[in-house]
């Protein structure tokens, strides 16, 4: 290909018509700035494609033949080249594709951007990130042919599409339009064999004009799914599955699982039943001819058995073969139906007269107008007989995923389904009721002599007497013969073969509709055990062991001969789909998702509510222990599938009806004050990553679970590009790791300069509405004496600001600390090479199965042989990695108190010292633990501060104020040495701790001293010290009474020093808090923001 390098190459003349991009040569050299004139002068931003110096594509709106730029553009997508210069280089001259006249990385909408990976319609293309367009970008980046999706417009490779359309070809997979892929197959499975021998009692027993409306109330149920239907098949791509596909993505797992399996089973036990009904006429026919093989049982079994395995054969062999012979049927069907009326029209005989047949008489239409129910029958007695002959709407549908199209066909297809056999069905019933008398005695005979009395009815007026009839049972007319369409049609062996026709097209489409939606239901996995059968087999993906399934199914149903107890819970099952589907599209449209907009706009939210509970009515009108089986089974699967969880997220309108919920709760929640008898501790702890910090979530969790709101926040400090990045490549992965361990918090993190600026934001934006925290949870910092100053500063710091912003401040110390990251990582290391051992075990061993097992595979052959060994070991191996690994890798200690909480503590005591009332947070947090699980058996003590001579009316008083707040307790002690000084061992450990940190300005002169000031603001001054050494004496006292009376506590809960600011140096505090919890159990230092959290007000 040879390539003229002018700017005017493809500025002719070109026709009106508009394509999406127009490729123009642009040369920035001297040479052509003349022709440069006559176009749009070029626009260039610094992009990752090269210097401004080279030559470029440009890629622009404009009107143009494709013919003019083929050889540079395929598909208005790619740039062809040859070995002149290559499309990607950005090293030499070369040339480059711009987007709307400039070179840029920003992409125009295309549809691969938003398919799902791995789809079956094509690849999805990943578009330039907003880091990639919103960053600044270097010159001179090369773009290599592998990222060149990335930035030319977000386009594959040239030929990419062409080589997956030729593979689509080359699959051969058959797919069906909207005539032969549901409006055949609907039509066949709604005119059932219903049509030919019970329509006609039906018009005898409710009359032309009950029986109008009995149809129409049914097709009422059936238009209503339909339209429901085709809403939700409009609003995103179908796939395989229908009904179940329908309703698991609108309702989610738990409706469409439970459903689904009932559904397919339906389909299943429907093939029996269509079977039967064709064997029960070749046994009549049999009958009439005396050809019976052995008895009239045994006939149906064996005859059904045979048909049964022809109907598999045929659809074994394919979909195309199963179409055809769906076509066939149908014209069958058809041409029977044409005979019947036709048979209206031909002048009558006397045997057929003898038989109530009169051809259209106006006498006969007005008598048989009205109802004239027999014993025990009725309205709804007939509606329910009738019904079924309306159902088989899915049968389109339960095959989407061989429909070209299943957005287009299915709502078309089903519709037009819907409304010729509903013509067809009035059709039938007006001429047959216009045509046969209700009662004929079929005896040529019973004519009407001149001179004899007429009883006034329409075959008296025509000149038979079937008056008889009254009295005794007569064996013909609409009320007694079932074979009157027969009678009436011109040539009665083609209605037997329609009705063999209706009975073997709904047994087939069965056949097919049964294993499409098991499949469809196995792949997605929600019932483990089935996943044997998602397996699919050849060019179209055929279920062969859901055929092999659904063809033993049948062949037990048909072997026991006896379905008249099975029917109704058949139609119950699809009317339970039908209410579903109805329900799917009234709560898709309530919950107003963004995302629900179907193609599809005859629908109304409250019709399709309606239709939902119209199919729960009919149900209880056709057979009510039926249906309350149905709801039982439907009920049992829905709790089975919510236990289990799977994990899928199709984006249902039970998860956005869910938002709309909380969102409608949260705005109803601001307007309601807050109330000291709703308190409830709101958490924001600072555990990093949750997963890092286990113990400290755990201990935070136990008193927020169920009650209260528990946020694990992270700071992010470094450079902001690189903070952010991490911070949001990490969001999803830890707050799954919240929803694996069943912790209910949320993970949030901020992006800041420094920890204290992320914490401080943390406190001012974290929450919602009244949801938002109240107290903060942090770890004790066990290494403060080594930290650096600015890290000491930060801590000290956010509780300051805790503080100011009225939140309460839990600090919380255990011996061994929190921080467990450096055992994860070791932990993740041998995880790591544990897979690699695992995956390369497997791969030798499935190499010996490969020389080993020759030939031809079985059918059932179990799928996923790479996986050899059981998830259990895994999982045990992941447990005992940490206790395999070599005690110097990491401290085995720290492993054992990061789970410390998790277990159940045993009768034990959880010691509250109350020293300072700070609103009743410190009682009440250990209180709420108290009523989890795991510390129920620990006793509440409760230490207060008191004066030597008043301890026993303090403690009547401390007792009386516990029990007017309801909290039980086992005992009170009153501390009335708290003040006393402490002794001097443990006085003079604590000066060792601060003396590092200690100025001693008092032995320097003024200058001296006044400069170490300066030089060193952070540390403790003498006179600090000395205006505090009351505080300090304190805190190292109440470690010694802490030593005394708590040392065997389970935990201990203790009223948190306040600092006040300015007063208090960060180092002396830290000094405070070190002494004060040295050498304990587990510590919760705990200051609540003294308003009330208690009260003994009802």
């Amino acid at each position: 290909m040879s390539l003229n390098n002018t700017s005017n190459v493809f500025l002719d003349s070109v026709p009106s018509n508009t394509n999406r991009f127009q490729v123009n040569v642009v040369n920035e050299s001297h040479e052509s700035s003349a022709a440069a004139d006559n176009t749009d002068p070029p626009h260039y931003e610094e992009t990752s494609f090269g210097d401004e110096t080279q030559n470029r594509f440009r890629v622009s709106f404009r009107p143009g033949k494709q013919e003019c730029y083929d050889d540079f553009l395929q598909n208005g997508e790619t740039a062809k080249t040859d070995a002149s210069f290559h499309a990607y280089d950005s090293h030499t001259n070369t040339y480059y594709l711009q987007t709307f006249g400039h070179n840029t990385v920003d992409a125009v909408p295309k549809i691969e951007y938003y398919r799902n990976t791995g789809s079956v319609s094509g690849p999805k293309v990943n578009r330039p990130s907003l880091l990639e367009i919103h960053e600044q970008l270097a010159k001179n980046v090369a773009v290599t042919p592998g990222s060149v999706d990335r930035f030319a417009n977000g386009d594959g490779m040239p030929g990419d599409e062409q080589a997956e359309n030729k593979g689509e070809d080359k699959s051969g997979a058959v797919k069906f339009g909207w005539v032969k892929g549901v409006l055949v197959r609907c039509m066949l499975n709604i005119w059932g064999v219903m049509l030919f021998i019970r329509l006609s009692w039906i018009v005898g027993e409710a009359g032309i004009g009950l029986g109008v409306i009995i149809i129409g109330l049914s097709v009422v149920v059936t238009t209503l799914t339909g339209i429901s239907m085709s809403a939700i098949c409009t609003n995103g791509v179908v796939r395989g599955g229908g009904a179940y596909y329908l309703i698991s993505r609108s309702l989610g797992p738990e409706f469409g699982g439970s459903i689904g399996l009932i559904f397919a089973f339906a389909n299943a036990v429907a093939v029996a039943m269509y079977v039967v009904g064709f064997a029960e006429t070749v046994v009549d026919l049999l009958k009439e001819s005396d050809s019976t093989m052995v008895d009239p049982t045994n006939d149906i079994r064996i005859i059904g058995s045979i048909t049964v395995v022809i109907l598999l054969g045929i659809s074994v062999a394919g979909m195309e073969w199963e179409a055809k012979a769906q076509v066939i049927l149908l014209v069958i069907l058809l041409i029977a139906i044409a005979n019947f009326f036709i048979g209206t029209v031909i002048p009558s005989n006397n045997e057929k007269k003898s038989r109530g047949f009169f051809n259209y008489q106006a006498s006969i239409f007005a008598e048989n107008f009205g109802p004239s129910f027999t014993k025990g029958e009725g309205f709804f007695s007939v509606f329910a007989i009738f019904f079924p002959a309306a159902t088989g709407i899915l049968a389109g549908a339960n095959i989407s995923g061989d429909l070209e199209d299943p957005q287009d066909a299915i709502p078309r297809g089903t519709m037009l389904a819907i409304f010729i056999t509903t013509v067809a069905y009035i059709g039938v019933a007006i001429c047959v009721g216009a045509c046969v008398v209700r009662d004929a005695t079929g005896n040529m005979n019973d004519t009407i002599i001149s001179g004899m009395n007429c009883n006034g009815s329409a075959a008296c007026g025509l000149g038979y007497d079937f008056s008889r009839c009254q009295h005794e049972p007569c064996q013909y007319g609409l009320m007694n013969n079932f074979q009157v369409m027969s009678m009436v049609s011109g040539f009665g062996p083609l209605i037997t073969a329609g009705i063999f026709s209706a009975t073997l097209s709904s047994a087939l489409a069965s056949l097919v509709s049964a294993p499409k939606v098991f499949q469809a239901l196995c792949k997605d996995n929600i019932y483990k055990a089935l996943q044997f059968f998602a397996k699919g087999y050849g060019k179209n993906n055929e279920p062969l062991r859901g055929y092999v399934l659904t063809f033993v199914i049948a062949m037990a149903f048909i072997l026991i001969a006896e379905l008249n107890t099975i029917a109704p819970i058949i139609s119950n099952f699809f009317l339970a789909s039908y209410a579903l589907i109805n329900f799917s599209c009234f709560h898709a449209s309530y919950a107003k998702s963004p995302g629900w907009r179907p193609a599809y706009g005859i629908y109304n939210m409250w019709v399709s509510l309606f239709g939902a509970v119209l199919c729960c009515a009919v149900m209880f009108v056709i057979n009510w222990w039926a249906a309350v089986i149905t709801y039982v089974i439907e009920f049992f699967l829905y709790i089975y599938v919510t236990y289990k969880k799977p994990d899928v997220n199709w984006g249902s309108s039970t998860q956005a009806l869910s938002y709309v919920s909380a969102l409608d709760n949260a705005l109803e929640l601001t307007t309601v004050e807050d109330h000291v008898k709703n308190f409830r501790p709101q958490c924001i702890v600072l555990t990093g990553g949750p997963m890092t910090r286990p113990a400290l979530l755990d201990i935070t969790h136990a008193f927020t679970k169920n009650s209260g709101l528990c946020i694990c926040c992270e700071v992010f400090v470094g450079p902001r590009k690189l903070c952010v990045k991490e911070m949001n490549s990490g969001m999803a992965k830890k707050q799954a790791w919240l929803i694996k361990n069943k912790i209910k918090a949320f993970y949030a993190a901020v992006a800041a300069d420094c920890f204290r600026d992320g914490v401080r934001s943390l406190l001012q934006a974290s929450g919602l509405g009244r949801m938002k925290p109240n107290t903060l949870v942090i770890g004790y910092k066990k290494n403060w004496r080594k930290a650096p100053l600015t890290e000491i500063e930060n801590y000290v710091g956010i509780i300051h600001d805790a503080f100011d912003f009225e939140t309460g401040v839990v600090i919380v110390r255990i011996s061994q600390g929190f921080d467990i990251s450096q055992v994860l990582q070791v932990q993740e290391e041998l995880e790591k090479l544990e897979q690699e051992r695992l995956a390369l075990e497997a791969t030798i061993k499935d190499n010996e199965c490969e020389e080993g097992n020759g030939g031809i595979r079985g059918l059932f052959k179990k799928a996923g042989k790479l996986n050899i060994t059981k998830p259990t070991a895994k999982k045990d191996s992941s447990i005992n990695t940490i206790q395999s690994m070599h005690v110097g890798e990491f401290n085995q200690k720290l492993v054992e108190a990061s789970t410390q909480f998790k277990k159940k503590q045993g009768k034990g005591t959880i010691d509250v010292w109350w020293l300072f009332d700070d609103g009743g947070l410190t009682l009440l947090i250990p209180y709420i633990l108290t009523l989890r699980k795991k510390w129920k058996d620990c006793k509440l003590r409760i230490y207060v501060g008191g004066k030597i001579n008043r301890i026993e009316e303090e403690k009547i008083a401390m007792a009386s104020l516990l029990s007017k707040f309801r909290i039980k307790f086992a005992d009170i002690h009153i501390i009335g040495d708290i003040n006393i000084k402490p002794n001097k061992e443990s006085w003079k450990l604590f000066e060792e701790m601060i003396e590092p940190y200690c100025l001693h300005e008092s032995c320097k002169d003024l200058t001296t001293a006044e400069k170490l000031k300066r030089e060193n603001p952070w540390k403790i001054t003498d006179a600090e010290l000395e205006a505090v050494k009351e505080k300090s004496y304190r805190q190292v006292r109440l470690n010694e009474l802490l030593q005394e009376h708590s040392r065997a506590a389970s935990l201990i809960v203790l009223s948190l020093p306040v600092a006040r600011k300015g007063s208090i140096s960060d180092w002396l505090y830290m000094a405070w808090l070190e002494i004060l919890t040295k050498n304990l159990p587990p510590v919760l230092l705990v200051r609540g923001n003294h308003k009330n959290v208690l009260t003994f007000y009802s």
